[in-house]
């Protein structure tokens, strides 16, 4: 949920042109990656779960690209802060999916 609401603050300065390109799809990234881990924990099993998980990993893969393009277009400068938020949600992403595995 924290990436989510900075990757909505760092894509409000975007400008007015990228609104219905980069803003929107980092925007749905973000909360794809949320709203997968949420529906995955609501299904009834593991197997359900990791499918999920792994749904959102990839939407946060999305999220990595697309903040690098963005720095390389210059509408990030700083992008150390949100590196360290993405890697630290897959991180755990990656964690829980490595227990899943192990308990199935």
């Amino acid at each position: 949920m924290d990436l989510v609401s900075e990757i909505y603050a760092v894509t409000a300065d975007f400008p007015k042109n990228e609104q219905f390109g980069l803003t929107a799809q980092l925007r749905r990234a973000a909360v794809s990656v949320a709203s997968n881990i949420a529906e995955g924990c609501a299904r009834g099993g593991t197997k359900e779960l990791l499918y999920f998980l792994n749904v959102a990993s990839g939407s946060l893969s999305e999220i990595d690209t697309q903040v690098e393009i963005a720095h390389r277009l210059g509408y990030l400068a700083d992008v150390e802060t949100l590196r360290k938020r993405i890697d630290g949600v897959f991180a755990m992403l990656v964690a829980l999916i490595a227990a899943l595995k192990r308990k199935t």
